[in-house]
């Protein structure tokens, strides 16, 4: 069947549009609106759609004759809303009107309440129209009183002056139990054009409990069906709480009906402070249904009233949110812009609060959200709200505001020029503009789309190639309107190969070599230039392999950060250390600006460093390619040396080349981790070197007497083996190949990436938070997550701690899931301690296990970089 619209054939059918007819005529969206928007109703349930029958309570005013009239102190049935009205809706009271009320729940009367009159003929000449004051919500009240005074020369007060006090939840359970009169349905109307931004949630008629009983004239539609401006409001008082909202709307629209005489509520749309949108005059969300609201302009407008009195204070920012959703919406069926401006025609000869007359029939200057007051000699919409038209302008049309980004993380980390990651980078941002008025976010790198979110995201990611990047983030407003955030640069180092050199000592606090001579304070930090010295290049430096060693140690426990300069130190550790301890660790530590970085937690002590190699994306250099963990030498067992403990002053070397899957050539530097064991001197150390060479000064393992100690060696290959120096004493040696480096491209380049934590098992980081147990093992999904890539990673750099230990002895070892654990280990521990070590640990199917083999310790991994081909 055709649709129809129209007051005439409306009103030639004697029709009104009822409560289950609102959403099929409200338009696309309106079921989601529905049920994301739900009131609590006042005094009634509110999990029930249908009408619920308000009752008004009227009481005579009493007339003293001489321009006065009253309503002494006196109990009343309960309402929540009251107005004054009379018979004559063209007799003006001149004076004041005043109220007071008295809770229900408390007993306490309110001080007294200002009550303005409304302006006749607000909604058409209508026969039945009585003169009235505005409503105000007085919340459930039991009491009233009144007094008016007429201030007029003439000393005459309008007759007939009565209290209408509205209660909106009398009739409830008879309406919804099918008692009220049910009005008759109206015909369907075509569905309104659609907007360019969605329809907000909006609770219908029908949620909120409208009586459809009271309405039988039927909805008037605007002549030319063009909504060409919103018109703000306000209405009521504001001492309302949000769960009475429903009951508020209900309450006005008996009021408007009853006591104005007027065909219906006259608010297109209301608003509550808490953000929700109700559906005012009826016939249909989606349509340009004349209201009652802005004399003068009804015809051309539509409006939205925000439930309270902004006299004093403004708007929530809730409800300036939702009144810019309905108005963006209302204009974007019309091709409106919220910011923009359009003409009027005059419906009367007036003037508005500012003075500017008006002559009926002319045309006039609006914006397309105006206030009250800008059509019509009214404070409304109040004297806090009227300034905040321009932000809910803003908020309408866009662009979204003060959008910038907040940090930057997903591996990418702080430098002097801005971030480096290698490659995995995600952007956080925040915004003043509310998500419900985003369309959405894109990622932008170097001016491309690379990722797209929703309007309620504030961050994404995506994965960089190598090179210099530019990344911003771009706001799309609902109107269509963009921001783009300031650039970030972003910078993603080249993969880089593996130099290795001869051990040298190039820093020690003891001696000032490379640094100032003096120990490190408690958070204390020294900074070592790297490149350009000690045949390390000036430029093209990614990462320098050090072992670090701490001694004479103050504090009764420490720990030591290696990271770069330039970068904000992380929770990563390297060394763990307590009073009079000599410990060493190797460190592959990234390189942004040429200098490195040791931090000291507590107490002072001194720093050496030896290095052994870096990695260049200049050159020639080497790739790592894995292998092991295995086990490649033991002096207890004759494995690779002879069967003997090492004595003081002795070396032994080592074939790695040509045995154990080493290739024969083009070997430039083996991964072993090395282990010391039954020492007999009372102190000693251990140096791994090229043969071939000379030994230097470097060392890489402190040991005491009876210590069990292992740490991580990159040794350079210069002939094919390998020598091991002990300076004093006996022990045994033994050393666990876990990869080598050889020239060409055939194996995996090296990323930098942290110093970050990647597992702890007190906090449950990584891994499930609990102590490992006794054989037992924990594994690390180390592919995909925190920086690393998910595909083509061939081995991790982790900086392994175990701490809590409670077993008299115990080790760990680190291997690739997926495979067969092996006799190699990386840390050795006796209860109590607390001791790391650096691991390059092959990965086979994306994660790595840990294995513990007595008593219980917890286990800490900190990445510095990873392998990739």
């Amino acid at each position: 069947m055709n649709r129809v619209r129209g007051t005439a054939v409306a009103a030639a059918l004697g029709v009104v549009a009822v409560l289950g007819f609102q959403n099929v005529a409200s338009g696309a969206g309106a079921e989601d609106a529905r049920n994301e928007s739900r009131p609590a109703a006042y005094s009634a349930a509110a999990d029930h759609d249908g009408p619920v029958r308000s009752e008004v309570h009227k009481l005579a005013l009493k007339s003293s004759g001489r321009g006065e009239a009253a309503l002494s102190r006196r109990t009343t049935q309960p309402f929540g809303m009251l107005g004054v009205s009379w018979p004559d809706a063209g007799a003006d009271v001149n004076g004041t009107i005043e109220a007071r009320t008295r809770s229900t729940e408390t007993g306490e009367w309110s001080d007294w309440i200002n009550l303005e009159p409304y302006r006749p003929g607000l909604d058409g000449e209508r026969p039945s129209e009585r003169g009235s004051t505005e409503p105000v919500w007085v919340g459930r009240s039991d009491g009233a009183e009144v007094r008016v005074g007429d201030g007029a020369a003439s000393g005459t007060l309008p007759a007939g002056l009565r209290l209408d006090m509205i209660d909106p939840v009398a009739g409830a359970s008879s309406a919804r139990d099918g008692d009220a009169d049910a009005a008759p349905a109206a015909p369907a109307v075509d569905p309104g054009p659609p907007s360019t931004v969605p329809q907000p949630p909006v609770v219908t008629r029908a949620q909120w409990g409208a009586d459809e009983s009271l309405n039988d004239e039927g909805p008037i539609y605007l002549e030319k069906g063009i909504i060409k401006a919103v018109f703000v409001h306000h209405t009521t008082d504001g001492a309302y709480n949000c769960a009475d909202s429903a009951a508020v709307v209900r309450a006005l629209h008996v009021y408007h009906v009853k006591t104005n005489g007027w065909r219906d509520l006259g608010y297109n749309f209301l608003v509550d402070k808490c953000g929700t949108i109700f559906e005012g005059r009826q016939g249909g969300i989606d349509q340009p249904v004349m209201g009652a609201h802005t004399y003068g302009f009804n015809s051309e407008s539509t409006s939205v009233a925000i439930i309270g009195d902004y006299t004093a204070a403004g708007a929530s920012a809730a409800a300036l949110e939702a009144t810019a959703r309905v108005a963006a919406y209302k204009l974007g069926q019309y091709g409106g812009d919220p910011a923009g401006d359009t003409t009027l025609v005059a419906g009367a000869t007036q003037k508005n609060y500012a003075g500017k007359d008006f002559v009926a029939g002319q045309s006039y200057p609006f914006g397309q959200i105006s206030g009250h007051r800008d059509g019509f000699n009214t404070e409304c919409p109040g004297m806090k709200l009227y300034p905040q038209l321009p932000a809910i302008r803003t908020l309408a049309a866009g662009p979204v505001q003060a959008l910038k980004v907040t940090s930057v993380g997903g591996g990418a980390f702080a430098v002097d020029s801005g971030y480096e990651t290698p490659g995995p980078v995600s952007l956080n941002w925040s915004t003043d503009t509310p998500s419900s008025l985003i369309r959405g976010f894109e990622l932008l790198a170097d001016g491309r789309s690379v990722a797209t979110v929703a309007g309620s995201a504030r961050s994404a990611s995506t994965t960089l190639v190598p090179g210099a990047h530019k990344l911003e983030v771009k706001a799309v407003h609902q109107s269509g309107r963009t921001t783009v955030t300031a650039a970030v640069n972003v910078n993603v180092p080249t993969p880089k190969k593996f130099v290795p050199v001869t051990p040298e000592r190039v820093m020690d606090t003891r001696a000032g070599l490379g640094v100032p001579k003096a120990p490190v304070g408690a958070d204390g930090v020294v900074t070592l230039q790297v490149t350009g010295a000690n045949g390390i290049p000036s430029t093209g430096v990614g990462a320098v392999v050090l072992n670090v060693t701490a001694t004479n140690v103050t504090g009764t426990t420490s720990y030591v950060s290696v990271y770069p300069d330039g970068t904000t130190r992380t929770s990563a550790s390297n060394l763990n250390l307590v009073k009079g301890q000599t410990a060493p660790n190797l460190v592959i530590v990234p390189v942004v600006n040429g200098r490195v970085n040791f931090y000291n937690r507590s107490g002072t002590l001194d720093l050496i460093a030896d290095i052994t190699g870096y990695f260049t994306s200049v050159g020639e250099g080497s790739t790592h390619v894995n292998l092991g963990p295995k086990r490649v030498m033991d002096t207890r067992a004759g494995l690779g040396v002879p069967k003997a403990p090492v004595g003081a002053d002795g070396v032994v070397t080592l074939q790695v080349a040509g045995v154990d899957g080493v290739p024969a050539e083009g070997v430039t530097a083996v991964v072993l981790n090395v282990t010391a064991t039954n020492v007999t001197g009372a102190t000693s150390y251990v140096s791994v070197y090229p043969d071939g060479t000379e030994r230097t000064s470097a060392s890489n393992l402190n040991l005491v007497k009876g210590q069990t100690a292992p740490n991580l060696v990159i040794v350079p290959v210069v002939n094919g083996r390998v020598n091991f120096y002990n300076r004093s004493g006996t022990l045994d040696l033994i050393a666990d190949i876990t990869g080598y480096f050889a020239s060409g491209d055939g194996g995996a380049s090296h990323i930098n990436l942290g110093p970050k934590r990647v597992m702890d098992t007190r906090a449950g980081l990584g891994v499930p938070k609990a102590p490992v147990g006794a054989d037992g093992v924990v594994t690390l999904q180390v592919a995909g997550v925190d920086g690393v890539p998910a595909e083509g990673v061939t081995a991790v750099v982790l900086n392994v701690t175990a701490t809590n230990v409670t077993g008299a002895t115990s080790y760990v070892s680190v291997y690739p899931d997926g495979t067969e654990r092996t006799s190699a280990s990386n840390l050795n521990l006796v209860k109590g301690e607390t001791a790391a070590n650096l691991v390059i640990v092959p990965v086979v199917n994306g994660k790595v296990n840990f294995y513990n083999r007595s008593g219980t310790l917890d286990l800490i991994a900190d990445i510095t970089g990873y392998f990739r081909k």
